[in-house]
């Protein structure tokens, strides 16, 4: 074996091995010069990947995700794994288990049995997706999906229970290679309010058509891999939104004991 020096900087040493063949400079390339916006970003964020997450678990995570906190999900989902998946392994007293297969999540009992797990309306919804699932087919029928129009696939998803436009555009982009899916959640929505789209600024909640809106917004902007140059965008806002919580945290005034 014979070995090539490759002079590069340390930023693209990082990419190797990257999606879509290591086509990630030409792709912030073109993003950057459609828009200033991703360029500042896409300068600080230049390692974010879509990962190609297994659809059932990313779908019922996601279901488990609704109206809830990031410990909360984390604590569901390995309800789910503990109660209906396999057992991988032990190590250090501690036994890991598989995600379940969607058969398992199908049985009418599962609601009843998540409900008594503190799973709460979310209960119904996982039960109820599953039966769909399997009886449209298991995970054959998420690999149809994939084979479908982005527009066509996000259509069939929201047929199941629980199933909303974010969650199924989540899916969509992450799980079945649509990566002009667009998620719009409340940071999303305010960086296309305050950079692109004035008109939607101040609004209380974000419409269906707001949504589209929004999305058709930047599948326009960046092409077929949207969901993609979207994430950099998302990353950056919340990166300082964090900045921007510990500056107002270092700035509060000190309370002063009274004696």
């Amino acid at each position: 074996m014979s070995w090539t020096k490759l002079l590069c900087s340390h930023r693209e040493v990082q990419l190797i091995g990257t999606l879509n063949g290591g086509q990630t400079f030409r792709y912030y390339k073109e993003w950057s010069e459609a828009d200033e916006l991703f360029k500042s970003a896409g300068q600080q964020f230049y390692g974010v990947r879509m990962l190609a997450q297994e659809p059932v678990e990313n779908l019922f995570s996601f279901i488990c995700s609704q109206n809830n906190h990031i410990s909360r999900i984390s604590s569901m989902v390995e309800k789910l794994c503990t109660q209906y998946g396999e057992e991988i392994c032990s190590h250090e007293g501690t036994t890991y288990f598989s995600f379940p297969e969607v058969q398992k999540l199908c049985e009418p009992k599962v609601e009843a049995q998540l409900r008594k797990l503190g799973f709460g309306y979310r209960a119904k919804f996982i039960q109820k997706s599953a039966e769909q699932i399997v009886e449209w087919g298991g995970e054959d029928w998420f690999r149809t999906l994939q084979d479908m129009k982005y527009k066509d696939a996000k259509e069939e998803l929201m047929k199941l229970h629980g199933i909303g436009p974010k969650v199924a555009d989540c899916i969509c982009l992450m799980s079945l290679n649509h990566l002009e899916a667009l998620p719009v959640d409340t940071h999303v929505y305010q960086i296309a309010a305050q950079n692109y789209l004035p008109h939607l600024r101040g609004k209380k909640n974000v419409t269906d058509k707001m949504y589209m809106e929004i999305g058709d917004h930047f599948r326009k902007l960046y092409g077929d891999m949207a969901g993609w140059a979207h994430t950099v965008l998302f990353c950056a806002d919340l990166k300082k939104f964090q900045q921007n919580g510990k500056e107002d945290e270092s700035v509060k005034p000190k309370r002063r004991r009274i004696k």
